[in-house]
């Protein structure tokens, strides 16, 4: 038997009101991901494609259709059921959002001791995460010490950290230089790559899509047109 897609939605619809004014931000959306695929969404401000990360998120309800995660059908679950299942993707944004007080180890720590992992096992398991992501010597150093991108790495380590069924990244590179961001789409590559972590990703820039395995375009609500790079 196969496996269900990690991802997929069928006739995805987000209406919003602007006053009296309904807008749709998403326009009967299907699409799907696989486990191991490495999907870039594409779009401009606007396009709908951070409405559909919330969809896929399990952020916000959808006005009409279906989202999937694993086969189950977000719509059925209730508010503790979503919690549990949000616990399963791993979340990367462009700010970071790391906590200031704790330090790159912490930050990575907290998820899993809010999964009721004990202590020794949570710290093993950031410190290999943390290793994984070329931050074996800056572990005990706050987020205000670190550079962009090794927050961006911190980030990453933690999101990985609960063995999420796949990563959902919001302009993952949005907020550092160009040369870090190469380090940091290499790093993401060889996850996928190497590791078999299943990544779908946010972006408006071109250049950053092409480093998936397939992009998806959208517009005005719409999937426009879907490419394959590799």
């Amino acid at each position: 038997m196969l496996a269900a897609p990690v991802v997929k939605t069928v006739g995805l619809k987000k209406t919003y009101m602007l006053g009296k004014v309904p807008v749709n931000a998403l326009c009967g959306v299907n699409f799907k991901v696989e486990q191991g695929d490495f999907l870039t969404i594409l779009g401009p401000s606007g396009s709908g494609k951070s409405t559909l990360l919330n969809m896929i998120g399990a952020l916000d309800k959808p006005t009409d259709g279906q989202v999937m995660i694993n086969g189950v059908d977000v719509s059925t679950l209730n508010d503790n059921q979503l919690a549990d299942l949000r616990k399963s993707i791993g979340f990367v944004f462009q700010f970071f959002n790391l906590i200031p007080r704790l330090s790159a180890r912490g930050n990575v720590e907290l998820p899993l001791a809010i999964a009721g992992v004990n202590k020794a096992e949570r710290r093993k398991r950031a410190e290999e995460l943390l290793t994984s992501v070329g931050l074996k010597d800056r572990m005990n150093h706050k987020p205000a010490e670190l550079s962009g991108g090794e927050r961006q790495r911190v980030a990453i380590a933690r999101a990985l950290a609960n063995s999420p069924s796949f990563l959902l990244m919001d302009e993952p590179t949005g907020n550092i230089d160009s040369k870090t961001a190469k380090e940091i789409i290499g790093l993401i590559k060889t996850l996928n790559q190497d590791d078999g972590v299943t990544i779908i990703m946010i972006t408006h820039d071109e250049k950053l899509a092409n480093q998936g395995k397939r992009i998806m375009m959208m517009l005005d609500g719409a999937i426009v047109k879907e490419v394959d790079v590799q």
